[in-house]
């Protein structure tokens, strides 16, 4: 358990120190909202090897719509802007969370981001 808890701490380290880099990217906004409150650094997947690649600067709902809270229409369609970033834990996290939506908006963001084609796959099958 010790072991589990001294790793954990250490990525929390890193994910700390990446702070005022992912605040510049994300011009002091959620990049998934452009919302200015609650800002929080958010990890997208569980790669061993954590970049700036893997974090998204999401506020507190985008960051409880991330973990699985269900989205509300309007709160998806504000999100999809996110599916155009060039970084995977903005453009992939967000289009699993829009992926939600069985409406026919949803599936044509997801089709026309750039998200790597094999997330883009598996999440309109």
């Amino acid at each position: 358990m010790a072991k589990g808890y001294q790793s954990n701490k250490e990525r929390q380290e890193i994910i700390a120190a990446m702070g005022k880099a992912l605040a510049k990217r994300a011009k002091f906004a959620c990049e998934w909202c452009e919302g200015k409150e609650d800002l929080r650094p958010w990890e997208y997947g569980n790669r061993a090897e954590l970049t700036q690649e893997d974090v998204a600067l999401l506020c507190s709902n985008c960051r409880q719509l991330a973990v699985g809270k269900k989205g509300e229409d309007h709160e998806l369609r504000i999100i999809r802007n996110a599916l155009w970033s060039p970084v995977p834990a903005v453009a992939e996290g967000a289009a699993r969370v829009i992926a939600q939506s069985r409406d026919s908006w949803a599936r044509e963001a997801i089709e026309d981001s750039l998200i790597d084609e094999k997330v883009k796959e598996e999440l309109l099958r």
